[in-house]
């Protein structure tokens, strides 16, 4: 099988990159040790790229045929489903506080990012990895700082 056949190679780069966003937005996740990290959220990227990519692949297969009614962004909207399945299981309610509502939507953005791989908007993709980690990563930074002179000033 020629590699090069069927853009085979070029889907190949499309996997490894939507693997490869996911998983630096995973980093922080794992930095903050939290259960779903790095391999989580590059598996969901990927996931969701492959699905992306079979989709599009096959509606081109069959386009133009009569008697097929096919519409490959219906697995776009399947994955959010499918990705809002696994969140919802992530998000527990403990006593006066909830938990996991960051890491499932960090999920369902990776999710996303995964898909505009398997589209080939590279560029969105790589834009959405780098403001993901700023949020995740950043943000948190200025909410302990935020908080904490909060919490110094009312004691």
């Amino acid at each position: 099988m020629d590699i090069l056949a069927n853009n085979q190679l070029q889907i190949f780069l499309q996997l490894f990159l939507a693997t490869l966003l996911g998983g630096l937005v995973g980093l922080e996740r794992e930095h903050k040790k939290k259960e779903a990290g790095l391999r989580t959220y590059a598996l969901v990227s990927l996931g969701s790229a492959l699905f992306t990519i079979i989709s599009f692949k096959v509606f081109n297969l069959y386009i133009g045929r009569t008697g097929i009614n096919f519409d490959p962004s219906r697995i776009i909207g399947q994955i959010a489903v499918g990705i809002g399945f696994i969140g919802a299981g992530l998000i527990i309610h403990r006593q006066f506080h909830v938990e996991g509502l960051t890491t499932a939507a960090g999920l369902w953005v990776t999710a996303a990012i995964g898909v505009a791989v398997g589209l080939e908007f590279y560029w969105l993709a790589i834009s959405t990895s780098i403001l993901a980690i700023v949020v995740l990563a950043g943000l948190r930074i200025i909410e302990e700082k935020l908080f904490r002179n909060r919490r110094s000033e009312e004691s």
